[in-house]
C-alpha cells in the first residue's frame, strides 16, 4: 500500500510500541516509507536501544533518526515535559501546557492529527507545533477521545 501512495504525499508513522508486537525490521522498514515520525520518550528509548545509539541524548537520537532514516520532520512527545519538532534546520520545542487532566485518551491521537492537518494547511512547523500542542492540551480537560474542539482552535487551521 505504502508502495503505491503518491511520493508528495504525508505518511506518518506513529510508531506506538506495545507489548512485544513489533520487531526491529518492521520498525525500519515503517521508516523508510515515512516523511515523518510521531515517537515519545519512552519509545524513543526503546528504538535507542534496538538500533544501537548507546550514550546519545534523546535529541540527538532524534537528528540521527531523521537524517537516516531520510525523513522530512521527526516530532517526538515527552509527556508534561514538552514536545520537539525537528526537521532539516529546524527545532521546535514546546512546554506542555498545566490544565485540569479529565482523560488523556486521545492526547496523542489528537496532536498527530493537528498537526498534520496543519501542515498540510500550510502552516510552519513551530505554529502547527503550537496548534498541536493546544489541540492535545484540550483534549485532556475533557471526557472521551473525541471532544468537539471549540472555534477558537478550529479557525487557527483554516
Amino acid at each position: 500500500f505504502l508502495d503505491t501512495a503518491p511520493k508528495d504525499c504525508l505518511k506518518i508513522f506513529d510508531i506506538n510500541l506495545r507489548q512485544n508486537f513489533y520487531s526491529k525490521e518492521v520498525i525500519q522498514d515503517s521508516l523508510r516509507h515515512a516523511n515523518i515520525l510521531k515517537i515519545n520518550d519512552e519509545e524513543l528509548v526503546t528504538i535507542g536501544r534496538m538500533f544501537n545509539y548507546p550514550g546519545l541524548d534523546i535529541e540527538n537520537k532524534c537528528w540521527l533518526l531523521l537524517g537516516k532514516y531520510n525523513l522530512d520532520m521527526l516530532v517526538l512527545t515527552c509527556g508534561v515535559n514538552g514536545s520537539y519538532v525537528f526537521a532539516p534546520g529546524v527545532k521546535s520545542f514546546l512546554e506542555t501546557p498545566h490544565v485540569k487532566v479529565a482523560d488523556t485518551v486521545g492526547a496523542g491521537d489528537s496532536f498527530t492529527g493537528s498537526f498534520a492537518a496543519a501542515i498540510l494547511a500550510g502552516m510552519p512547523i513551530p505554529e502547527a507545533h503550537r496548534l498541536a500542542v493546544d489541540v492535545s492540551a484540550y483534549v485532556c480537560t475533557q471526557q472521551g477521545a473525541m471532544p468537539k474542539l471549540p472555534e477558537e482552535l478550529l479557525s487557527r487551521i483554516r
